[in-house]
């Protein structure tokens, strides 16, 4: 009987190059991915304490616990005070709140800070925490 003969093909030098080019895109592409839906998935802020006289007129989002008895309503306007023990800054947001919205909850506030030192929001964010709570009483029936 004959032997089985086993024929490897070699790549040219040329088809290597494009390759090792073509393997080079698709991990850097891979990688811009991974770090803009990172980018889109985490919130940064500044707290009350780090703004300063240089930020009004900037769009910019503004973290801290919105202040016990600060929350006020006129129409579908909100205004509030987010403070992080330190320093206070008065938000005024147009938009929704999020039901878990409240006092002595921490927010993040994304708008415009103005001359007159309020941040006027067209986004509210609320922070919360991970434990999870069976409901109570009659919502648990």
């Amino acid at each position: 009987m004959g032997r089985l003969r086993v024929v490897v093909p070699t790549m040219s030098a040329a088809n290597r190059r494009w390759a090792v080019a073509a393997l080079v895109a698709t991990v850097l592409a891979a990688a811009g991915l991974v770090v803009n839906g990172l980018r889109e998935a985490v919130v940064y802020y500044r707290t009350p304490s780090e703004l300063e006289a240089a930020d009004s007129g900037h769009r910019l989002r503004v973290g801290g616990i919105v202040a016990p008895g600060s929350v006020t309503r006129n129409g579908a306007t909100t205004s509030m005070v987010l403070t992080d023990g330190a320093a206070d800054i008065r938000v005024v947001a147009g938009t929704g709140l999020p039901d878990i919205f409240g006092e002595g909850r921490g927010a993040v506030a994304e708008g415009v800070l103005g001359r007159d030192w309020v941040l006027h929001a067209d986004r509210i964010l609320v922070r919360h925490t991970n434990e999870y709570a069976p409901p109570t009483g009659q919502a648990a029936r």
